[in-house]
């Protein structure tokens, strides 16, 4: 799916499927968002960033599917960054988890694992040992729905750490079903598995929609299955 709204694109990844090609050394890449982007004639023609390839200027995990905005000059990523990186955009996301509970802040930070390249981990208690820095992050969780075996969830983020709605729901206690590497807590960190770098059948994890500074809104990502989500989106929760 494509679809222009004003200055930027929309482009929609199913799960599974890359943002960029994925490959060990002396093994094929493997087909990509960008792979299918060169080919659309939208495709833009500008020299961008290494990392920014085709104007894409963020990415989502393997297996999440969903919204990936991208933008169709040099100039205008670097627009879009500073919005990324002064957490002035509201990104939704819909997950599916065994568990129900209350909508919660979580404001705690997260790191990568010390073992595990694949795992975040979240700064609770805040000596624990972690690889490289501490990151800031900030995650709404909202229960939607309750559903056969489990609930729908959204997650609104506006930092945007690796595995942040994963490692957060976990910490809230709404693990998402069917998560390799986040779906049970372990009571300590040894033995951790590095995990598949796709999530087996039953993981959803979607990005649904993004807020722009004033209330403008993307548009709404139909899920894996076609249908739209049902966000419950409140102005009353202030700039982070």
């Amino acid at each position: 799916m494509l679809e222009a709204a004003g200055r930027w694109t929309w482009l929609w990844k199913p799960p599974g499927t890359p943002v960029f090609p994925l490959h060990e050394p002396g093994e094929t890449p493997s087909p990509s968002l960008l792979d299918w982007w060169r080919t659309n004639p939208a495709f833009p023609q500008g020299v961008f960033p290494a990392g920014f390839e085709g104007g894409i200027a963020h990415r989502l995990d393997t297996a999440t599917s969903g919204l990936v905005l991208v933008a169709s000059t040099p100039a205008e990523l670097e627009a879009l960054r500073g919005l990324f990186a002064s957490r002035a955009l509201r990104k939704f996301y819909v997950f599916r988890s065994p568990h129900g509970g209350a909508a919660a802040t979580i404001e705690v930070p997260i790191g990568h694992h010390p073992k595990s390249r694949r795992r975040m981990v979240v700064a609770d208690p805040p000596h624990r040992a972690v690889r490289g820095r501490w990151y800031d992050a900030w995650t709404r969780l909202t229960p939607l729905a309750e559903e056969p075996g489990g609930w729908l969830w959204h997650a609104e983020i506006r930092t945007g750490g690796m595995h942040q709605v994963r490692v957060h729901a976990q910490y809230g206690g709404a693990p998402l079903t069917a998560d390799p590497l986040y779906a049970a807590r372990p009571s300590t960190d040894a033995g951790v598995e590095a995990g598949a770098p796709t999530a087996p059948a039953g993981f959803l994890l979607h990005h649904a929609q993004v807020v722009f500074p004033g209330g403008h809104r993307s548009p709404l990502a139909p899920l894996p299955d076609g249908t739209l989500p049902s966000l419950r989106i409140s102005m009353a929760h202030g700039v982070v």
